[in-house]
């Protein structure tokens, strides 16, 4: 299958200079307004020169940017298209079958992801997150609540967990410039694949930091400067991408730290619980999850109902 303008500039972009970078980054985030920039407008943007847009689209393997920008409009019509497509395979199914129909193809997914798992690969991460002196947690756009998830929990398990959320590459690093060889970095990005996500993770490749992603194939871009990769399947199937697989994923790495530090985990929960008591934050009114511990006894309970 042809690659589309999107893709090159992800397999290509380690190798940018940093000017080109620059255009590649405003391309990705901002496809919808570089679409119908000239050369000097998109150079403008970005604070580049006209003729540095020119040769970053040169760069990409393209004899000029008439070119590339032909290849640009054409991948944003067809994402444009995308709803009439869907409309087109499901518009005629019955609300039940369109139900089964989604919930079949993610069930699809978690068992391509199952089977394609790297063990070696997830153990690694267990071990770098534990070991780590501070975990950065990274997952922006329609990865954010992911990301949020996941640092929800490991807030539960370890100390110094930090969920960098920002809108722009310099408020991102701000959070992230004491990372260092000791501290360890999640990225998670799916397609259309994040440039700040993407930024991040090789700022924190610079500077020797532990970096796992969790992604989709062995092909994406998050991949170039990781050293733990976690891949899970994304399809789109609708104008929505699905990231069941992912959270799967994520909850497995939840469930296996637990195990790793029940003790830490059981304080932490007890600690909460007392001060949620203390200063009367659920009044009582919430489920006891510290006594159940459906986390901790995970193993336990499969055991039981064998």
């Amino acid at each position: 299958m042809e690659r589309d303008v999107l893709s090159i500039i992800n397999e290509k972009y380690a190798r940018l200079s940093k000017g080109h970078k620059l255009v590649a980054s405003f391309v990705i985030d901002r496809y919808d307004q570089a679409v119908f920039m000239t050369a000097a407008k998109l150079g403008e943007a970005v604070g580049v020169s006209e003729s540095t847009v020119v040769r970053f689209a040169m760069a990409l393997g393209y004899d000029g940017f008439p070119e590339f920008m032909k290849d640009l409009e054409e991948w944003y019509k067809s994402k444009i298209n995308t709803v009439q497509k869907i409309g087109a395979k499901y518009g005629r199914a019955s609300q039940s079958e369109l139900l089964t129909s989604v919930m079949t193809s993610d069930i699809e997914k978690i068992e391509d992801t199952m089977s394609n798992m790297d063990v070696t690969s997830f153990e690694l991460a267990v071990d770098l997150i534990l070991r780590a002196r501070k975990v950065y947690v990274i997952g922006l756009r329609s990865c954010e609540p992911l990301a949020r998830f996941l640092h929800f929990y490991l807030g539960m398990i370890r100390p110094d967990v930090v969920l960098i959320s920002s809108t722009s590459v310099s408020e991102m690093f701000e959070q992230m410039i004491r990372i260092d060889e000791r501290d360890c970095i999640i990225g998670i990005s799916f397609p259309r694949y994040s440039m700040r996500t993407l930024k991040a993770m090789e700022f924190a490749n610079d500077r020797n930091a532990k970096v796992i992603t969790i992604t989709d194939s062995v092909h994406s871009p998050m991949n170039l400067y990781s050293s733990c990769n976690l891949l899970a399947r994304s399809d789109m199937v609708s104008i929505v991408d699905s990231l069941v697989a992912p959270l799967s994923v994520i909850n497995a790495l939840v469930v296996a730290l637990c195990l790793k530090r029940p003790d830490e985990v059981r304080k932490n929960l007890d600690d909460l619980a007392e001060t949620w008591n203390n200063y009367q934050v659920y009044l009582n009114d919430e489920i006891n999850f510290i006594d159940n511990e459906p986390i901790l006894n995970y193993s336990l309970r499969k055991e039981d109902d064998i």
